[in-house]
């Protein structure tokens, strides 16, 4: 399957969900392309739009290819093969660097607004496509300490092997796309796969948390 661009995405995702149509649900998007899958998403569904921040360790000879990632508050996921073959004092500082960044990035795209409680609610969890999995890993533990009542992930396409992984550490995984032969990159899975500027990002939480449960 190839989606046309990341808010039809969104809009065939929230097809799947839409039994959580103005439910007590919360969505939360992976920045910055998840922003754009969530909030076709939750413009559909009319549930309050958040994030939550996971920042990914690079290698330090190719920092492209994640080794781990971290998330705001600290959960730290990672390929522990991998790990154990680079310099230790640098991954400690790498992972607080990124912890900080992740601090960082949801004061800039939130403007400092606290995060829309999950406690006792379902909680979605939104990409717009996962490879490793690892950013994805550290944004459900985060997601875990919100106390929600259930947590569905939904995303665009998936390998199998990370679906199995994530499928053991939430309540339901709903992907459009699990490829046996995964293409590499989630963008080949697109048509049009842009880059996500801060304003959009901005723009968009902006919108989506007019549907807050407080309104």
């Amino acid at each position: 399957m190839i989606f046309k661009d990341r808010t039809e995405a969104g809009e065939k995702l929230a097809e799947k969900l839409i039994d959580l149509k103005e439910k007590e649900t919360v969505l939360y998007a992976l920045p910055r392309g998840g922003v754009i899958v969530g909030a076709a998403i939750a413009q559909k569904l009319k549930i309050p739009l958040d994030i939550i921040v996971a920042c990914k360790i690079g290698h330090p000879l190719q920092p492209e290819f994640g080794i781990a990632a971290v998330s705001e508050s600290g959960h730290l996921i990672s390929n522990e093969e991998m790990v154990a073959t680079v310099d230790q004092e640098w991954f400690k500082d790498e992972v607080a660097r990124q912890q900080e960044r992740a601090r960082k990035e949801r004061e800039k795209f939130t403007r400092s607004q606290k995060m829309i409680p999950a406690q006792n609610r379902t909680a979605i969890l939104v990409d717009d496509g996962v490879a490793t999995g690892l950013t994805l890993m550290a944004a459900i533990e985060e997601l875990k300490d919100q106390k929600p009542a259930k947590i569905i992930v939904a995303v665009p396409v998936i390998p199998p092997d990370t679906a199995r992984k994530i499928e053991e550490m939430v309540d339901q995984l709903v992907a459009l796309e699990i490829p046996t032969h995964f293409a590499g990159a989630v963008g080949a899975y697109y048509e049009s796969f842009p880059q996500v500027s801060d304003e959009e990002v901005i723009k968009l939480l902006k919108n989506g948390a007019t549907n807050s449960f407080a309104n």
